[in-house]
């Protein structure tokens, strides 16, 4: 008969006590909600967004040393600075979530080009440039790695149509396959690289199709195999898996958290 193996704990893995978290988008809805979850497992957390004042009372609620950086991330000549600033207030960046985005919603033929390319800039090229600056510390002197969780979209999974966003669908799914290469150059380096494809969830960007007057909430629950949204809460699991030791030979996956919406 085996022996039990008393010293076992299973959520051990989880945690990410002296770790160094950067998240983008962290003033409010997923991005704040991830940086309570990654405060919550241990980590040290760099709020990124371009509202310093929700940026200060967030971090002012947070444990461990939260360290706020304002920043607009569509300004891409500065997106550096986000990882100065961590490795000057802690000497070190190990886990990267790319979060921060914004929409467009606009039927295609109608769509200035300047905003699609404006929400390319701030969903692809910026969350490309945050993970570049972030390898280079991850791989520098006294690290060996470090995780990088890209927040993507079913929108990079599937299309829609019936809520029109080319420019958001198309830097999502742009992001998933980001996620996929940046996984196959840098893993034997030791970054890992996944992403998170969140399905419908309520935030500040779905504020209007979630609200009183909108039929999001029914058009959803008709569309999804669980028959509703996804609730506060329900990223944290994914989120805190693919940032952690948990899913140490986990890489270039693309964990789809939707209700079963890509699933038909």
């Amino acid at each position: 008969m085996a022996t039990p193996d008393t010293d076992l704990d299973p959520l051990a893995r989880f945690r990410l006590d002296g770790k160094v978290a950067i998240v983008t988008g962290a003033s409010s809805g997923l991005g704040a909600r991830f940086a309570r979850v990654l405060d919550a497992a241990g980590a040290r957390v760099v709020l990124v967004a371009r509202r310093g004042e929700r940026l200060e009372q967030l971090a002012s609620e947070l444990q461990n040393d939260a360290l706020p950086v304002p920043q607009d991330l569509s300004d891409l000549d500065r997106v550096g600075s986000v990882i100065e600033r961590a490795l000057e207030r802690h000497g070190r960046v190990d886990v990267l979530v790319n979060n921060a985005g914004m929409v467009d919603v606009h039927p295609a033929e109608e769509e200035p080009l300047e905003e699609f390319r404006r929400v390319i800039d701030v969903n692809l090229v910026a969350p490309f440039a945050l993970a570049q600056h972030a390898a280079r510390a991850m791989l520098g002197d006294g690290q060996d790695g470090g995780t990088i969780v890209n927040v993507a979209s079913v929108l990079g999974l599937v299309g829609v149509g019936q809520i029109p966003q080319a420019g958001y669908a198309a830097s999502k799914g742009g992001l998933v396959n980001l996620t996929r290469e940046l996984s196959a150059q840098w893993s034997r380096k030791g970054i890992r690289v996944n992403a998170i494809a969140p399905g419908w969830f309520e935030s500040e960007m779905t504020a209007d199709m979630f609200s009183e007057e909108g039929r999001g909430r029914d058009w959803v629950a008709r569309r999804a195999p669980l028959a509703r949204h996804g609730r506060e809460g329900e990223l944290d699991g994914a989120l805190l898996y693919l940032s952690s030791d948990a899913s140490s030979y986990v890489t270039g996956h693309v964990l789809a958290v939707d209700g079963g919406w890509t699933a038909i």
